[in-house]
């Protein structure tokens, strides 16, 4: 696959997992959840304030990749910044997206939930 091709697959699955977070949100305005441009430094979903506080102060990396490298993705979304990494991931054609992330994270999400 060409180099284009591979950054026009992220960038629309970037746009897919945007939009799938605004339908699930509709309190949110569009432009509370921005895709990052492909290449840019820093997350993926470029979260204000209103929806990182509703995403329970998460940092999300996308990956469209047909090999998974969970333990890479999850270090690079952990370099991004002070929030929880969180990896949005393709599973493969027709089969849906995915989510992942390191249990101590997701007990605290869970924890601070109640």
């Amino acid at each position: 696959m060409k180099p284009s091709s591979a950054k026009a697959k992220g960038r629309n699955f970037q746009k897919d997992m945007r939009d799938m977070i605004l339908a699930a949100f509709p309190e949110l305005e569009p432009d509370d959840v921005r895709s990052n441009p492909m290449g840019a430094p820093g997350e993926d979903l470029l979260l204000s304030p209103a929806a990182r506080k509703l995403l329970k102060g998460i940092q999300i990396e996308c990956k469209n990749c047909r090999k998974i490298s969970i333990n890479a993705w999850l270090e690079q979304a952990k370099e991004h910044g002070k929030h929880i990494p969180v990896v949005f991931f393709n599973l493969g054609a027709r089969k849906g997206s995915a989510v992942t992330m390191k249990v101590e994270d997701f007990l605290k999400l869970v924890k601070d939930n109640k």
